[in-house]
C-alpha cells in the first residue's frame, strides 16, 4: 500500500513538475516536514547546463553560509610544533601528525573536515585514496592547506561548505536545517547560488545553471524556477 502523503503524491505525480520560487519552495518543504521527530536537512542539487567534458578544471568553490549549516562540524588538523596548540585553541577536534595518519589508515573517519599545514602534506598525501573519495582531502585551493589555522577552523565551525561538480555536471550541497526560520534558509540558498555563479568558467556561454532542486531527507524534490529568479534579479 502506498502510504505517502497526499502532498507528496501531488508534487511527485507524472507529467511536468511545478516550478517554485525559492521562498515558495521553502514554505512547501516546511509543510512537508510537518511533525517529524527529527530535524531534516535542506538538500540542494544544482545541475549545470553545459558540456562539462569540455572543461579543463571542474566547477568548485566554498562559502560560509550566512546562517550556518545547522550541523556540528568535527575538524581534524594535521600539524606539529606550535601549530598543534594553535589548532586546539581555534577549536579543532583532533590534532596530530603521523600517529593520526596511521589511525585513519586503520579506519578512523569520525570527522567532517580535514586541514593541514603545508609542511604536513607529506604525511597527508598517502591518505589520498581514503580521504579523496569522501571529499576530505586538504587542498590549497579550498584553503584547507594553510598556516592560518585559526581562520580556516573558525570558518569550518561556522558552517563553511564546499561544492564541487561531479562528472555529470551536478553540485550537491546543504542549505541548513528545516527548523531554521524561513528567511534564514532562503538567504543560505541565495548565498550558495551566488557563490556558484561567482565561479562560472569564462568559456561557458548560454545557460550556466540548467536547474536547481530542493528537498528534505524524506521528501520529493522541488524544482526552482530559474527564469523567475533571473527575471526578478534576486541573485545577479
Amino acid at each position: 500500500m502506498d502510504i505517502r502523503s497526499k502532498k507528496y503524491k501531488e508534487i511527485d505525480r507524472g507529467g511536468e513538475k511545478k516550478l517554485y520560487g525559492i521562498e515558495e519552495a521553502v514554505d512547501e518543504l516546511k509543510q512537508m516536514s510537518g511533525k517529524r521527530k527529527f530535524d531534516e536537512t535542506v538538500d540542494m542539487a544544482i545541475h549545470l547546463g553545459f558540456d562539462v567534458k569540455k572543461l579543463q578544471q571542474p566547477v568548485r568553490g566554498s562559502i560560509v553560509l550566512p546562517h550556518g549549516s545547522g550541523k556540528s562540524v568535527r575538524v581534524l588538523v594535521f600539524a606539529t610544533g606550535e601549530d598543534v596548540e594553535k589548532a586546539k585553541t581555534a577549536g579543532a577536534d583532533y590534532v596530530g601528525g603521523e600517529e593520526l595518519a596511521e589511525k585513519i589508515k586503520k579506519g578512523f573517519l569520525d570527522f567532517d573536515s580535514v586541514v593541514a599545514t603545508p609542511d604536513m602534506m607529506k604525511v597527508v598525501s598517502p591518505l589520498g585514496k581514503l580521504l579523496g573519495p569522501r571529499g576530505l582531502m586538504p587542498n590549497p585551493k579550498s584553503g584547507t592547506v594553510t598556516k592560518d589555522l585559526k581562520g580556516i577552523i573558525t570558518e569550518l565551525k561556522k558552517g563553511r561548505i564546499e561544492f564541487r561538480m561531479d562528472k555529470d555536471g551536478n553540485l550537491h550541497t546543504l542549505a541548513g536545517k528545516i527548523s531554521f526560520d524561513k528567511d534564514k534558509i532562503v538567504e543560505n540558498i541565495k548565498a550558495i547560488l551566488k557563490a556558484v555563479f561567482s565561479v562560472k568558467p569564462p568559456t561557458v556561454k548560454g545557460n550556466y545553471i540548467r536547474s536547481v532542486t530542493l528537498s528534505l531527507t524524506m521528501s520529493p524534490s522541488l524544482s526552482i524556477d530559474m527564469e523567475r529568479i533571473h527575471r526578478e534579479a534576486e541573485l545577479i
